[in-house]
């Protein structure tokens, strides 16, 4: 666990004593829960490492998990710069909220989940298309493909990078299907120009660390 602040510079609410904790997941960012925290709670959040609240209805401290087990360690707490506001990332130990999800937040509590969903479809797909390449089994299209060579399967990510686009903007019950053909044939193009998928993520990764343009 780690802080980056001085505890004694906490603003605690003058009336209440009180101040907010935002919860995300330290793995993936997700957010889990807001509690509040008295001086005495985040003293105990930090000496145990295991997010603690005040509970208001019970006016009391509040140990997350203390009855369920699904309890918050924590990872790193931060202070905002008004000192009014505190950031925990915490690794979560089942479900956060008392319904059994894992977020109390629903705007979108599956938006994560979804990502990571599309990563590990990919994933998969990326090995059943590397098998084909080394195996060449009869009557795949994959086969067929990669020995049509290189050129005709940067065509095809061609035609269906346009049969994507104007599912977009004509034939939206389309689009997921377009997507998916043109995902597949993208990740046989790379394997066809001997292009692993590390090489693009680390293309990604370095676009993301560059500075945002003004």
């Amino acid at each position: 666990m780690s802080i980056a602040f001085d505890p004694s510079d906490v603003r605690f609410d003058d009336g209440t004593g009180l101040v907010p904790a935002i919860v995300q997941d330290a793995g993936d960012g997700t957010v889990l829960m807001l509690g509040y925290m008295s001086r005495e709670s985040l003293e105990h959040t930090l000496a145990c490492g295991r997010v603690t609240f005040f509970s208001r209805s019970r006016d009391r401290l509040w140990e997350k998990g203390e009855t369920s087990g699904n309890t918050l360690e924590v990872a790193n707490v931060s202070m905002d710069c008004d000192g009014d506001a505190l950031l925990v990332l915490a690794v979560p130990a089942g479900p956060t909220c008392h319904t059994g999800a894992r977020s109390c937040f629903r705007s979108r509590p599956d938006l994560v989940e979804d990502r990571i969903r599309l990563g590990r479809v990919l994933a998969r797909l990326d090995a059943v298309i590397e098998a084909r390449d080394r195996e060449r089994p009869e009557a795949s299209y994959t086969t067929r493909l990669l020995e049509e060579g290189t050129l005709r399967v940067a065509q095809k990510v061609a035609e269906e990078g346009s049969e994507t686009a104007l599912a977009a903007v004509g034939e939206r019950d389309r689009l997921a299907a377009e997507s998916a053909d043109l995902l597949y044939h993208l990740l046989v193009l790379w394997r066809s120009a001997e292009l692993e998928p590390a090489a693009v993520a680390r293309e990604l990764e370095q676009r993301e660390a560059q500075p945002s343009p003004e």
